[in-house]
């Protein structure tokens, strides 16, 4: 099922695909993490509920330390007005997967909670993940940033150092929103690894090929050089992008310039001639 996010005000198409060759790049704006964070579709939050009441451990995890993170963002959800307070008392000072999991199915967009070690590199200690891209949470926790990221090509070279400065200097009460793209053969939120979704294969066939946005928001928690990554997703049928002519053009210039090595890892190589031929101004 299609579904969009009614999060604050997320990234245009024409700011996703700009009249320019693709690149990495941390084009940023100023963010509003209560507004993101407070979407209620009702059929998003009874999926989410059903993966984390059904089959919760590839969807939530977290460090043996993550407890000041973990009640950080309680805090922090508790303080929007919509939101009642999500763990009892007695068991606040316990069980990390429970309050992770109450925290998951009561917030629309996904998160992750990180932290500075000792060599200030930001290392993922909890989050919930229902709506992965090709990717296991499980697989992640623990893990720097930079480690993370080893798996895109050419990311850490063009923008490793810039994004290690950016978050070791963002403040409380001042978040900032980005956005980037994927491309689906299928309309589903949950696209972990272990579920074994349809991918893009020749032909291809615009009517079941869905682009596949992730607006997320950095935020920086109050204590403990804490920090909130959101991440939610826009489902937005192919079709949409060929219908405008400016969209388009830019998302077919960025298919041009996309590396071999991270065509490969978006998972297009497979039918990126064709893309390109569809796309083509």
């Amino acid at each position: 099922m299609p579904a969009l996010f009614t999060h604050g005000m997320p990234f245009a198409l024409t700011e996703l695909f700009p009249d320019q060759d693709y690149r990495f790049h941390l084009t940023l704006r100023r963010g509003d993490t209560r507004a993101f964070f407070r979407s209620h579709t009702p059929e998003v939050l009874a999926e989410r509920s059903r993966w984390l009441d059904t089959h919760p451990a590839p969807y939530a995890a977290a460090t043996s330390d993550a407890g000041p993170l973990i009640a950080q963002m309680e805090s922090l959800v508790a303080s929007w007005d919509d939101h009642a307070s999500l763990v009892p008392p007695a068991e606040a000072a316990s069980a990390l997967l429970p309050r992770l999991i109450a925290l998951g199915k009561s917030l629309e967009p996904d998160f992750l909670l990180l932290q500075p070690n000792a060599a200030g590199e930001f290392v993922l200690k909890a989050g919930v993940v229902c709506f992965p891209s090709w990717w296991a949470l499980t697989e992640k926790i623990g893990l720097p940033l930079e480690s993370i990221h080893e798996v895109v090509p050419g990311l850490n070279p063009a923008l490793g150092a810039a994004i290690g400065t950016f978050l070791g200097k963002l403040k409380p009460g001042n978040p900032y929103e980005r956005s980037n793209w994927g491309i689906a053969a299928t309309p589903e939120l949950n696209l972990h690894p272990v579920l074994e979704r349809p991918r893009l294969r020749s032909p291809l066939d615009p009517e079941r090929t869905w682009i596949r946005v992730e607006d997320q928001i950095l935020a920086a928690l109050p204590a403990d050089q804490g920090l909130l990554f959101g991440i939610a997703l826009r489902i937005i049928p192919l079709t949409d992008i060929l219908q405008d002519s400016v969209v388009r053009a830019g998302f077919h210039r960025a298919l041009t310039t996309l590396s071999p090595a991270l065509a490969a890892y978006k998972g297009l190589t497979p039918i990126l001639s064709e893309l390109l031929a569809v796309s083509r101004p």
